[in-house]
């Protein structure tokens, strides 16, 4: 059963942030929510055991969105029918020595799923047009050819940046990766809440750290960045949606239909057959495997 319209999601045009819904109403109880994604979840999985027989194309899933906006859950919800040896997630924190030692997209590249896998990169190279443009002092830590104060960190920096990403992605999809890029856009009154339960509940403490009050600070300039970043780089080899989060239960719902839906246009993969001699020999083989009882 497709839940959702994916084009109502989909970004194919102008993107305005503040006319976007943070919360879809799918007309499903939560316990209806949770069955659809039950089964949503074990098609995927299926779905994703044959694209590993096939093993011509991978799947990369990139996940963007404030803090709060539910991104480890999702991952942990929507994959979990996935054979282990098949998905693999990478979560992108704040950039090594190591990593600062090569160009900001060299430790996605290494990360990049293999042929017959899903990836998921939680955060993504898009921080490198979101939390830079709003810090862009980080960017002066990349010791890049020109750049050598602020000043020379302009708008022509950032385009160029966004062709160099569009380009990347550009380059997977016509190497086999399908690329879906998800950003959960919540509301900042939701976040509120979010970030109040991490206060109250115990076990939820360790999430916390005062730095989410000082991005918060920072709202609008999330936004902003946001929406010109997905208008600069949703293509149609790399699409971006935007996904109402404010309800966990229904963004998991809309992103694993989205993905599920696209997936079966996709005639091609399909399990390889048996070689001919195989084939042939089956009988004999189960033959010789009863005898053995």
């Amino acid at each position: 059963m497709e839940t959702v319209n994916i084009k109502s999601f989909r970004i194919d045009g102008k993107l305005e942030l503040v006319k976007r819904n943070t919360l879809e109403n799918l007309g499903l109880t939560d316990t209806q929510l949770k069955k659809v994604l039950s089964k949503l979840r074990e098609d995927l999985g299926d779905f994703q055991d044959t694209m590993y027989a096939h093993g011509k194309y991978a799947v990369l899933i990139c996940l963007q969105g404030m803090d709060t906006a539910g991104k480890d859950s999702l991952i942990r919800e929507v994959f979990k029918e996935f054979n282990v040896r098949g998905v693999v997630v990478h979560s992108f924190k704040v950039p090594t020595p190591l990593e600062k030692s090569h160009d900001y997209l060299w430790r996605h590249y290494i990360a990049l799923p293999s042929k017959g896998k899903f990836g998921i990169f939680n955060r993504t190279h898009y921080e490198n047009v979101l939390v830079t443009k709003v810090h862009p002092q980080y960017i002066l830590g990349e010791n890049i050819p020109g750049i050598e104060s602020l000043d020379d960190i302009d708008k022509e920096f950032w385009e160029k940046r966004y062709e160099q990403i569009n380009n990347f992605e550009k380059h997977l999809s016509e190497n086999g990766t399908l690329i879906f890029k998800f950003f959960l856009h919540l509301s900042k009154e939701e976040q509120r809440r979010r970030l109040l339960r991490r206060l109250e509940l115990q076990q939820k403490n360790w999430k916390f750290s005062p730095s989410d009050m000082t991005e918060r600070e920072l709202w609008k300039d999330y936004q902003k960045c946001y929406e010109e970043a997905i208008n600069k780089t949703s293509k149609p080899w790399a699409p971006w949606f935007v996904i109402p989060a404010d309800s966990k239960k229904g963004a998991r719902v809309i992103v694993a239909d989205i993905l599920l839906q696209t997936l079966n246009k996709l005639k091609d993969i399909a399990e390889p057959e048996l070689d001919d001699k195989i084939k042939a020999n089956i009988e004999l083989y189960k033959s010789q495997l009863e005898k053995e009882e």
